[in-house]
C-alpha cells in the first residue's frame, strides 16, 4: 500500500469535490511512482537539441575537422577521469564524493543510514506488534502492555500511521489500518487529555488521510473524534478545559494547578481543528480554535511572552511563570504554523509570532560560560524577575521553528534572494546557535543521549557549560532536537546537521535498543553506562523521533517539502491550504490593555 502526497487540500463543502477527486486521481504522484512529473518544469516541451541554422559559414571539411577534435577531446577526458577514479578508489571510502555530490558515494552512505533508521522503526514496531498490538502503552523490557481507555485509544497505532506511509512499510501499515477500521472507537466513557488526544490521535488520523490519498475511513474517524473533543471548548471564555469525556461530552478542568489549563496545550489545537474545517466545510471547528488565540492575545502579555497557565472560566493567566519548555513551548510554535498553514494569509499570527520572538531575544536569550553556548532561560517569577539558567529538551523545537519563520520553509539561498531582512538573518543565526546548544546537550553525556533538563553555567569561575541534576537525567526519547536538525538541513543544506543526527541515532541504538530486538526504551539516566531502562517506549519515538531522522537522511526534498506542508507538534504533516472562500480570520487585535494575571507573585 503506497501513498501519494497530494498538492491541494480537498474542499468537501463544494460541489467541485467530484471534479477535484478526478483531478487528484488523474494527476497522482506518489513516492513509489515515477518522479518525472514532480521534477520536470515547463521546459519539458522544448526540444532537447536545437539544430544550427542552414547558412553556416564554415565548410563541410572544417565541420569534419572540428568533429574529430571534439571526439578526441572527449575520449581524452574520459581516459583521464577513469584514471582518477581508479587511483582514488584506494583512498578512504568514507570521504565525500565531491564530483557526484548526493548521487555518489556520499549519497549512498546517507541512503544506507536512512535504511538503518527504517530498520530501527521496524524493530520497534515488530516488538509492539508482537507483545502489545492494539494497546496504548508498551513496556518492551517486561513485554507487557495496557490500555488507557477501556477499549484502547489507538495511542501507538494511530500515532505511527503516517511514519509507515512515509517509509513505505506496506504490510505493517495494512495491519494497522485494519485495526483502526475494525477496532478503534472513541465512544467510550473516559476522560482524555484534550491536547494530547488532539495532537496525537486527531493529528495522526488527519495526516493518514492526507498521505493515503484521502482514504475516507481515516477522515470519518477524525471527524468523530473532533466532535467528541469540541465540548472541551465550552468554557465561559472558550479556553479549552484540560480534559474532556469522550462519551458524555463534559469538559473537565485540570485536577491540578487550581483548575488552570496549560497555555501551550490550549493554544496547540488550532492546526488540527482548522484543517478539519477545511476538509468538512464546517466553520465551527475553525471558530472554536481561533477564539482561543483571541482570548490569549487580549491578555496583552508583555513582549509577547505568556505565562504557562490560563484559567478557562476567566481567560486570565494564572501565576507569572514564563518559559519555552513544558507548558509554554508549542504556543510559540503554533503562532508561526497557523500563519504558514493558510499560505501566509493570516498576518495576525505572524505579527504575534514576531513580537514573541523579539521578546525571547530581549528577555530570555543568554550565553553560558566559559564557551558561550546560546540558551533560552526561564522566568520563574514574572517578566521582571530573575532568570533561571534551566532549559528543557523541549525547547529544542525552537531552532527549527526560527529557521521556518526566517525563510517560510524555502531553501535559504532562495529566501535570501527575495526580501531578506535583518530580522530574518538574526533569526537564522539564532536558529543555528541554538541547534549547536541542543547538540551539545547530547554530546556532554556519557551515553551521548540528552537528558530531560539541563542547567547552564553562569559563573565566570566555572569550567563546564552544562550540568545535569540526577533527577533530570532521564531520557524520554524526545524528538525536538532531531526535528530542528531536519528543518535546518532542508533549509541550509549544511551537512553538519545530518552528522549530528547520525551521532544521536547511533547513541540511541547503542544504549536504548533492547538486545532481544523487542524495541527501544526510555532511560533512567543518560549519565550511567550501561544505563538502566525506564521500560517504556513512547509513541512519539516512532511517530516523531524516527520519522524526523528518516527525513533528515532523505535526499529528495520533494518528499514533504516544507514550502507545501506544515508539521503539527506531534510531527504529523498536513498540507497548507487557502482559506477562501469559506473561511477567514474571525477576529482582530484589541487596543492595548494590561494583562489579567490571577495569583501573580
Amino acid at each position: 500500500m503506497s501513498f501519494s502526497v497530494q498538492q491541494n487540500a480537498p474542499d468537501f463543502s463544494s460541489s467541485a469535490r467530484s471534479v477535484e477527486e478526478y483531478l487528484w486521481t488523474a494527476r497522482g504522484a506518489g513516492f513509489s511512482g515515477t518522479s518525472a512529473g514532480r521534477h520536470r518544469g515547463n521546459d519539458s516541451d522544448l526540444p532537447l537539441y536545437k539544430d544550427k541554422p542552414l547558412h553556416q559559414s564554415f565548410s563541410q571539411r572544417s565541420k569534419r575537422a572540428r568533429s574529430i577534435w571534439i571526439t578526441t577531446g572527449i575520449a581524452f577526458g574520459v581516459i583521464v577521469y577513469m584514471l582518477y577514479r581508479i587511483l582514488s578508489s584506494a583512498k578512504d571510502a568514507g570521504k565525500p564524493s565531491w564530483f557526484f555530490g548526493s548521487t555518489g558515494r556520499r549519497g549512498k552512505i546517507w541512503k544506507d543510514r536512512q535504511n538503518q533508521v527504517k530498520e530501527a522503526f521496524l524493530e520497534s514496531w515488530n516488538g509492539y506488534e508482537k507483545y502489545a498490538f492494539g494497546k496504548d502503552i508498551y513496556r518492551p523490557v517486561a513485554k507487557t502492555s495496557r490500555n488507557m481507555a477501556p477499549e484502547g485509544m489507538g495511542w501507538i497505532i494511530v500515532d505511527c500511521l503516517d511514519t509507515m506511509m512515509i517509509m513505505n512499510l506496506e504490510e505493517p501499515l495494512q495491519h494497522a489500518r485494519e485495526w483502526v477500521a475494525n477496532n478503534l472507537t472513541y465512544d467510550q466513557d473516559y476522560e482524555v487529555n484534550t491536547f494530547e488526544t488532539t495532537i496525537r490521535m486527531l493529528g495522526g488520523l488527519l495526516s493518514a488521510h492526507y498521505l493515503s490519498g484521502y482514504d475516507d475511513m481515516y477522515l470519518e474517524k477524525a471527524v468523530d473524534l473532533a466532535n467528541r473533543l469540541l465540548p472541551a471548548f465550552d468554557s465561559a471564555t472558550g479556553i479549552p478545559y484540560a480534559s474532556v469525556n469522550l462519551q458524555t461530552g463534559k469538559g473537565v478542568p485540570s485536577h491540578d494547578d487550581g483548575g488552570a489549563s496549560s497555555t501551550a496545550e490550549a493554544t496547540s489545537l488550532q492546526l488540527e481543528f482548522k484543517y478539519v474545517s477545511k476538509l468538512t466545510g464546517e466553520a465551527l471547528y475553525w471558530e472554536k480554535a481561533e477564539r482561543v488565540i483571541e482570548v490569549i492575545d487580549s491578555g496583552k502579555a508583555v513582549d509577547g511572552l505568556v505565562p504557562i497557565f490560563i484559567m478557562p472560566e476567566t481567560g486570565g493567566f494564572r501565576g507569572d511563570q514564563i518559559r519555552l519548555g513544558s507548558r509554554g513551548d508549542s504556543y510559540y510554535e503554533y503562532l508561526l504554523k497557523q500563519y504558514l498553514q493558510t499560505n501566509s494569509k493570516e498576518d495576525i499570527y505572524r505579527m504575534m509570532y514576531d513580537e514573541s520572538m523579539a521578546g525571547v531575544k530581549k528577555r530570555l536569550m543568554q550565553k553560558s560560560m566559559p564557551s558561550g553556548l546560546t540558551y533560552v532561560a526561564e522566568l520563574d517569577h514574572g517578566i521582571d524577575g530573575a532568570l533561571s539558567p534551566k532549559m528543557d529538551h523541549l525547547v529544542c523545537f525552537l531552532p527549527g521553528n526560527l529557521a521556518l519563520g526566517s525563510t517560510g520553509g524555502y531553501p535559504l539561498h532562495i529566501a535570501q534572494r527575495t526580501s531578506w531582512t535583518i530580522t530574518q538573518a538574526s533569526d537564522m543565526k539564532l536558529a543555528k546557535d541554538l541547534a549547536r546548544t541542543c547538540y551539545e546537550m547530547y554530546r556532554v553525556t556519557k551515553t551521548g543521549i540528552a537528558p530531560e533538563i539541563v542547567y547552564f553555567n553562569t559563573d565566570p569561575k566555572g569550567t563546564e557549560d552544562i550540568s545535569i541534576k540526577w533527577q533530570d537525567s532521564h531520557n524520554l526519547q524526545r524528538p525536538e532536537t532531531v526535528e530542528s536538525l531536519f528543518i535546518l538541513w532542508r533549509i541550509t543544506k549544511d551537512p553538519i546537521y545530518r552528522e549530528w543526527g547520525w551521532e544521536i541515532f547511533e547513541a540511541f541504538r547503542k544504549y536504548a535498543r533492547l538486545v532481544d530486538g523487542t524495541g527501544y526504551t526510555c532511560l533512567e539516566s543518560v549519565n550511567e553506562v550501561p544505563p538502566r531502562p525506564r521500560d517504556n517506549m513512547e509513541s512519539f519515538w516512532m511517530a516523531e523521533t524516527l520519522k524526523y531522522l528518516y527525513l533528515l537522511f532523505e535526499d529528495d526534498d520533494s518528499i514533504l517539502p516544507l514550502e507545501n506542508v506544515v508539521f503539527n507538534t506531534e510531527a504529523h504533516p498536513m498540507p497548507k491550504f487557502n482559506m477562501e472562500p469559506l473561511f477567514k480570520t474571525g477576529w482582530a487585535r484589541s487596543s492595548s490593555q494590561p494583562a489579567h494575571v490571577v495569583g501573580a507573585q
